[in-house]
């Protein structure tokens, strides 16, 4: 039965367990009406608007 001949050190270990859990990078789409990034299928936060119609009002300040 093949054993290791040399026990493996943790900062090797972790550096090749880093690799699997990386992060992306969350998807930005522009909003139809004014424009600003947003996440896809979300309420634009600046305007207030989803697939073309107002689902929450802002007031103007």
């Amino acid at each position: 039965m093949a054993v290791p001949k040399r026990k493996v050190s943790k900062a090797r270990r972790d550096k090749r367990r880093g690799q699997v859990w990386k992060l992306n990078a969350p998807a930005l789409s522009r909003c139809t009406n004014c424009g600003e990034l947003k996440v896809p299928h979300r309420v634009c936060s600046n305007c207030g608007y989803y697939n073309g119609r107002q689902v929450i009002s802002h007031e103007e300040a």
